[in-house]
Order: C-alpha cells, then structure tokens, then sequence
C-alpha cells in the first residue's frame, strides 16, 4: 500500500470516527436533558463537553484501563443507553463498555448486555428535589451555584433558589455578583446565562429565578414567603463555625438542614465517600464538609490504612494562596500569612492531620501536618509521608491505588493519574478531591515508608465533595453504576 493510499484511509477512518463522537455528544445531551441520566467517563464529566474533549477522554480511558476502549464501542453502549427504560441516574459509560468487552459474546448485543447491568436502576423510587439556599456567595457559593445551575434537568436533585448576603439591597452590588458569576479567571467563563434583576433583586440563571436575599440575623429570615420550604442552606460565609451559629439557620421559618463549607468544631466532619454513613440523615441536622485539603488526603490515607496499615506519617500541603492572605505585605493577625501571597512561598499551619481522625478513628495521634501556601491561585497538592506497618513496593502501592480508583465506594473520591508532565494547572476544573499522581510515587528501599503525591483542586474538587454531600443529606441520590 503506497502511502497516499494509506493517509486517505486514515483521513475516512479519522472522519468515521468524529462522526461517531458528535452521535455520542448529541446522545449524551439528550439522556441528561430529556431523561436525567447523566453519563460519565470513568468519572470524567461527558455533558456539555466539546467533540475534542470527549475524544480526549477516550485516550485517558484507553492508558487508565490498558485495554482500548474506543468512541465506536462507547457510542454502541450509548445508543442501548438511549432505548433502555432507565429512572434518574448518572452512569460510567466507560464502565460499562470495559465491561461489555470481558463478557465476550455472552449477550446477542448491546441492549441486552445493559438491560441485563442495570436491572437494579428500575427499582429506584421517585426523587423529590431539595430546596437549597447559599448563605455566602464566595469563590465556594459561587461554584457550587454554577454546578447547581447549569445541569438543571428534569430529574434535578438540587434546586438554588435563594442566596442569602449581609449587604443591604443594591443594584450596583447585584450586577456585581452577577458579573462574578458569569466570570471567572481561574475557572472560565459560566457556560449559561446570568441575569441581574434589579427590580425583584433576583438573579436569573439559565431562566430560573433564584432570589438575593439581604440579612444580617440568619434566625430572623422567612423563607416561605419566597416559597422555600423545608430547605437545605449551605453557609460557605465561613462566619460560623459552630453548632449554636449554625443552629441559628435551622430557627428560620424554611430551613430543616445545614451544611457547613469548612471544617466545623462541634459538629460532624464529613468527608464524603469516607464517614457519610456514619451519621444519619434523618436525626443529624448541621453536617460539615470538613476542609479541601482534608476531602483531599483522607481518601488515599484510607486506602492505605485498610490495605497497608499505617503506623504514623506527615502531611505536608503545598496550598494554592487564599482570599485570607494580603495581595501585599500588610498586618495579619497569623504569622507570615501578612506577606504578600503572590511573590511567596508562606509556611502556615493547617489542621488536617487532626481532621484526618475524625473520619478514620483509626489514625488518631499518628500524623503530623504543616502547610505552604504558595504562589498560585488554585491547584494544591498534599505529600504524603507515611510508615507502613508491611513491606511493599511502589508497583504494589500503585496497583493498590488504580484498583479503588475503579472499583467501590472511592471512585468519585480518587482519580488515578498516569501522566508524567503532569503539573499544577492541570488538574484545575477536576470533580474529584484526590488526584493521585501515580508517577511520584517514593518506597523506600526497605519497603516499610511511601510517599504520596495527592494534587487537588481546592475550590472545584471540594465543591464537588459539598454537592456530594449535600445530596446524601438532603436524600436526592441518584442510582449510580460505577
């Protein structure tokens, strides 16, 4: 074969296969907008992403895995997807199709094969959404309205419809906030509509209409004549702290749950996927949602607990800077953190090796922790530095690592990367809270001490973990096949 002859199949082959990408983009929209099923590759979100971008997917997809798992054979699996009689869920295609590959003929096709999988998906009962309010409307508030806003649906499980700030009624301000939510420097620009109604002091995203409530006495607020009731509020204002504050949300005519976006002194720390059955949803009122760095470490640190043991360790995080610390030198009321963030690297304290504990009981008094902000305004990363009580190998700590990235109750929690350039920016805009960086991985020569590298997106990862959260405690969770 000469090789024009070869550059012209693959251009047809190159042609055929785009085509079926734009048939699985156009598939995946109308399962989430017309059915609320959410399709995900290997946890990577597929709505709303561009033809490149799902071709990208597919070459992760394709190393993670090590067997080929192309856009012809996940398009096959989305047309049965299509047909089948499914509730609201949100499904890994990626799963599915490796799946489809070892059943090796057992099914006469496609349909077969997922009607088969997911005969458990029609047991489900009917969801009925949750109201939520944002008490704060922060970097975290303005995220979490984001995700919440631009994946509405049918099926939707979380529905904003307050947000709540201690500035009187202004129309300058509201513009402002619109305008800080349509854009954002690290995050890009809000893939939706946004909306400052002066007039009604509302904002409307994407046509809905989400009130902008004005107080200063949290207790005093009456949601109901909003038409809000029995609703979850989530105070990411990061003025309360504490079970009395946070209880004064739940004296509000509307409010029949909380949750805390930061670690909470007396009230259940929860980092989802780890200790959310722990409590329950029924009795528990005020949940936190612990801190990024502690949604980051705790998962890998589980891992290792239950299949190494951990005899003790220190974390160190090397932590994007903060709306805490000063743009340029000026007083602080901690150490250091007065020192101009963009221009240093500032060592400071964090509480996550205490954290740590409250959800695995288990590693109580055995880590230490420190931090160094640096330089950057998102993306961190946690070393790991820890004594294990059996020898191993970093193949072994790999594997251990790829296998609950897959399989059980982490895999939106851990995300296994094997890229080798793999850098800060990168993992910006990633929903998992771990992303466990298996090409850093150190054993030492005796096997009985590893370290870890865990990168995280402090704000979108962990935001993520909040809606995570947020929809166990307001009891919205859809099936899931994972």
């Amino acid at each position: 074969m000469n090789q024009t002859t070869l550059y012209e199949k693959e251009l047809t082959f190159q042609a055929s296969r785009r085509k079926a990408g734009v048939e699985l983009v156009n598939i995946v929209s109308e399962l989430w907008y017309d059915k609320s099923v959410e399709l995900v590759l290997f946890r990577n979100q597929m709505i709303d992403r561009s033809l490149g971008e799902i071709m990208n997917l597919h070459e992760y997809a394709a190393e993670f895995i090590k067997k080929p798992i192309n856009v012809f054979d996940t398009v096959e699996i989305a047309r049965a997807l299509r047909v089948a009689n499914l509730p609201p869920s949100r499904i890994d295609i990626g799963k599915l199709t490796y799946e489809y590959h070892l059943a090796d003929n057992l099914y006469s096709d496609a349909a077969a094969f997922v009607n088969d999988r997911l005969r458990n998906a029609r047991s489900g009962g009917d969801i009925k959404p949750k109201d939520v309010v944002l008490f704060g409307f922060g970097r975290i508030g303005r995220l979490l309205a984001r995700e919440m806003m631009a994946k509405i649906g049918q099926g939707a499980q979380l529905r904003l419809r307050a947000i709540v700030v201690r500035d009187k009624h202004d129309a300058a301000l509201l513009e402002k906030r619109a305008s800080l939510l349509r854009h954002d420097s690290i995050h890009g620009d809000f893939e939706g509509s946004v909306v400052a109604d002066t007039k009604n002091n509302c904002l409307i995203i994407n046509g809905a209409t989400v009130r902008v409530i004005s107080a200063s006495n949290p207790e005093k607020i009456d949601y109901t004549k909003y038409g809000i009731h029995n609703a979850l509020l989530i105070d990411n204002s990061g003025a309360n702290t504490t079970q009395d504050a946070l209880g004064k949300h739940l004296a509000a005519q509307g409010i029949d749950k909380v949750i805390l976006t930061a670690p909470g002194k007396d009230v259940p720390n929860i980092v989802y996927g780890v200790n959310h059955d722990n409590f329950d949803v029924d009795t528990t009122t005020i949940w936190s949602a612990a801190s990024c760095t502690t949604n980051a470490i705790t998962p890998v640190l589980k891992v290792v607990e239950d299949t190494l043991g951990i005899v003790k360790g220190h974390l160190e995080t090397i932590h994007a800077y903060t709306n805490d610390q000063n743009l340029v030198d000026n007083m602080h009321k901690k150490y250091r953190r007065g020192r101009a963030a963009g221009l240093n690297m500032v060592i400071t304290e964090t509480g996550a090796g205490s954290a740590v504990a409250r959800a695995i009981p288990a590693l109580a008094g055995k880590l230490t922790s420190n931090a160094i902000r640096v330089p950057v305004p998102n993306g961190s990363l946690a070393v790991l530095n820890l004594e294990i009580e059996r020898p191993t190998t970093a193949a072994e700590v790999n594997e251990i690592l790829k296998h609950y990235a897959l399989e059980g109750e982490l895999v939106e929690q851990i995300k296994y990367s094997v890229n080798n350039e793999l850098v800060s920016s990168d993992i910006v805009g990633t929903a998992a809270p771990s992303i466990f960086d298996s090409k850093a991985t150190i054993v030492s020569p005796d096997g009985k001490s590893i370290v870890l590298y865990v990168w995280y997106d402090n704000e979108y990862g962990y935001s993520h973990q909040v809606m995570r959260l947020a929809k166990h405690v307001a009891k919205v969770r859809r099936y899931t096949y994972y």
